[in-house]
């Protein structure tokens, strides 16, 4: 991957998985000379101020060498050649899985016309990841073929169970419409999957519709993010350009919420005037506090109608809080990002506007980690003390 500021590829080494980064890293150093670029926080009932390592760099980036036999072609793949980014996280026996988006560079096609798969990468400090060698979900021949050929699997989010299965929501890319799926596993490696989450909803009457991005609530239970219910019902955030809301009993299938009419209830909609005047999307799995449930939203900005500053496209992060017994009710929201791209890496890639795109959030050893896209290429986390 080459671009305006350096060419970064990790790779593994087969003797003992240690990830290394390789090619023109020396422009990492120049990284030092930002401070942890904390934010403080604006509304007492956010989730933070995350904050960046001195010394801040992308956890995870590009391979062009590692290999996958792809079930389908039955071809050896460079499944993670063109990008790795858009990350999910999960805590599993002490050590944090981060579910990655990887792309397989398919000649120079631009955004959406190569092919992703998700891989996994694991730490047990929270600082130095390894990746597993091939990617651990991924079209199949199977009865999701048909969505999810050939453009692949896409950005996942994932939580837990109280029973212990972890349900992963992503989105089906068949180059014709974007289907927000579930598939559920016992240990992050063998899945089943259940297909698009509204499928049996009227019929399949958004079956054909764009979704995408589903963040299902969450509550903290001995340290960990658990799928939370409210009014005895598992609730979900999902969509762009505006985020609307849908309930479930089991997790796999879901009805969203309508109004009288039978149209969809937007909850959280972009603002002219603000940071999130282009569009909002929902994030990493949302969490309810005893101040209600918050909500970590991806913003684009419309610089016209936005903040002029941040340009067209740009996307930073905001917060939103919700009723917690009332989830479609929102009570607050930030005027400004939390989190938003300022270094080199999050500023170049394929989406070079510029990205931190979140989508993982875990509590770790006492400090929450926040993992991010950066500009479609990379990995990237901040950190905050609990």
């Amino acid at each position: 991957m080459t671009h305006n500021f350096f060419t970064l590829d990790i790779k593994t080494n087969s003797k003992n998985g240690m990830v290394m980064l390789c090619g023109f890293v020396y422009v990492f150093l120049i990284f030092s000379s930002f401070s942890a670029l904390a934010q403080s926080k604006e509304k007492e009932w956010m989730l933070g101020p995350f904050e960046r390592d001195q010394d801040a760099r992308p956890i995870l980036g590009k391979n062009s060498e590692s290999e996958f036999k792809d079930p389908i072609t039955h071809q050896n793949t460079h499944w993670e050649s063109m990008a790795t980014f858009n990350p999910a996280a999960i805590v599993k026996d002490g050590s944090v899985h981060v579910l990655y988006r990887a792309e397989e560079k398919l000649g120079e096609k631009e955004i959406g016309g190569h092919r992703s798969r998700i891989g996994m990468a694991i730490s047990e400090d929270g600082v130095t990841y390894t990746k597993q060698p091939v990617p651990v979900f991924y079209p199949d021949e199977d009865h999701q073929k048909q969505n999810e050929w050939p453009g692949g699997t896409e950005d996942p989010r994932i939580v837990e169970t109280e029973d212990g299965t972890y349900v992963l929501t992503y989105t089906q890319w068949n180059r014709e419409v974007p289907r927000l799926a579930v598939a559920t596993s016992k240990d992050l490696v063998h899945w089943e999957k259940h297909g698009p989450v509204f499928q049996k909803y009227e019929q399949g009457v958004y079956l054909n519709r764009e979704t995408k991005s589903g963040a299902i609530v969450t509550e903290l239970k001995n340290d960990k993010l658990v799928a939370a219910k409210i009014n005895g019902l598992y609730w979900m955030y999902y969509g762009v350009p505006h985020i609307w809301l849908a309930s479930s009993t089991n997790l796999k299938d879901w009805a969203p919420v309508e109004t009288y009419e039978g149209k969809l209830a937007p909850v959280l909609s972009p603002r002219p005037g603000y940071f999130d005047s282009w569009l909002v999307e929902a994030g990493p799995p949302p969490l309810l506090t005893e101040k209600g449930i918050v909500v970590l939203y991806n913003a684009g900005n419309s610089q016209n109608i936005g903040v002029k500053e941040l340009g067209n496209r740009i996307y930073t992060g905001g917060q939103a809080l919700f009723d917690p017994n009332e989830p479609w009710k929102l009570l607050d929201r930030t005027d400004a990002p939390f989190i938003k791209p300022e270094l080199p890496f999050e500023k170049s890639g394929q989406y070079k506007e510029g990205t931190t795109f979140l989508e993982g959030l875990v509590l770790f050893n006492g400090t929450w980690y926040l993992y991010y896209g950066t500009a479609d290429s990379m990995v990237g986390v901040v950190t905050a003390k609990q």
